[in-house]
């Protein structure tokens, strides 16, 4: 079904008002008046319309210096818009042309004449605005492709020589050490381009889009983070962590994108073992589930968050205490780890008490 689409009249005459009306509204248009042009300016304030026609000869503030004052707000720029006017001089005829109306109808006028016109300016409005969405797309794609093939392909070949290097055991131990932190600082980098690419998806509304082909509704969440914690298995290890997952049978099913929930996931099990400074800790995975809501509970035995700091956590490259903790990297894992999960209709929250460990919580709506 199409949406109604509102056509604001102005209008000082109340009979040639209610009769303008009367002939939208029997088109099926939404109608909205006003007597002049300050009221009319609230009146959009209140709802934007996709026409406006307006005379020109009215009290307070006439027809040319509404236009110039609805031209003046760059949402409403794209809105077309109709003189209407009994004054038929030349000079007024181009005087609102010139200041970019779309149409100018002389009073006294046929009604198929005025419907005519607000079909044509309503069309021709949504040529250029369908137009205008597929030229951004297409801009908006054609960025993500550069970045995506401009950043990664050089760190492609850092990576891939510096491995094949690596393997080679005949290399001096100075040169084995040299190529070690070169892996290590382009494995960072790599990291941080990817999660600029994410944002940039986000931002362009393509993670949506993402998310909304490949969502499925799942029953198997448990395998699922079974599966992601099982890769920081060895990382925890190495670390002299211990890390545990726990999940009940039978959760309920949730609509989910794979990759994004693991991504998110991903991103609190970082964050848990980085913060685990020391051996001996452990970190948890729990999951549990209620009527409405699947969480899956990370907690850990870290270095923990002040009160005064929990509140700004999840904005994009929040840093906390990066003098003392400078492997927390660009302040970017948990803003995105929240915008994914914004994407399942979920939120994360955190619990903390600071020099004693986190817990950070996804929630996932329970699919109907």
């Amino acid at each position: 079904m199409n949406k109604q689409q509102h056509i604001l009249v102005v209008e000082d005459h109340e009979p040639l008002l209610a009769a303008i009306q009367h002939v939208l509204e029997l088109e099926n248009y939404a109608v909205l008046t006003a007597s002049d042009g300050i009221e009319a300016l609230q009146v959009m304030e209140e709802t934007q319309p996709d026409l406006i026609v307006a005379d020109i000869m009215m009290p307070r503030m006439n027809g040319y210096d509404f236009y110039e004052a609805v031209r003046e707000r760059p949402e409403w720029v794209p809105i077309p818009f109709i003189f209407l006017t009994a004054r038929a001089e030349k000079e007024d005829r181009l005087k609102g042309k010139s200041l970019g109306a779309e149409d100018y109808i002389i009073k006294p006028f046929d009604p198929q004449e005025l419907l005519i016109a607000v079909r044509a300016r309503l069309g021709r409005a949504q040529a250029i605005q369908k137009a205008s969405a597929a030229s951004f797309e297409q801009l908006k794609q054609q960025i993500i492709n550069t970045l995506s093939h401009e950043l990664r392909t050089p760190l492609t070949y850092i990576q891939g020589y510096t491995a094949l290097a690596l393997e080679d055991a005949s290399s001096p131990n100075d040169l084995q050490d040299f190529l070690v932190a070169i892996k290590k600082g382009a494995d960072r980098l790599t990291r941080l381009i990817e999660d600029m690419l994410l944002l940039i998806q986000m931002d362009t509304g393509q993670a949506a889009d993402d998310f909304e082909n490949l969502a499925e509704t799942r029953p198997d969440l448990d395998g699922i983070v079974e599966s992601t914690v099982k890769k920081y298995t060895k990382r925890a290890s190495r670390q002299g962590l211990t890390i545990k997952v726990e999940t009940p049978p039978r959760l309920p099913q949730v609509r989910l994108c794979e990759p994004f929930f693991v991504d998110a996931l991903s991103r609190l099990l970082d964050n848990a073992i980085r913060f685990s400074q020391d051996e001996g800790k452990r970190v948890q995975v729990s999951v549990r589930a209620s009527s409405e809501w699947v969480e899956v509970a990370v907690q850990d035995e870290g270095v923990g968050i002040a009160a005064d700091q929990i509140p700004y956590l999840f904005e994009r490259f929040r840093q906390i205490d990066r003098e003392q903790m400078e492997q927390q990297g660009a302040g970017l894992g948990l803003a995105i780890a929240q915008e994914l999960i914004a994407l399942h209709e979920g939120e994360i929250t955190v619990d903390s008490q600071f020099g004693a460990g986190s817990t950070f919580t996804i929630r996932l709506p329970v699919a109907e």
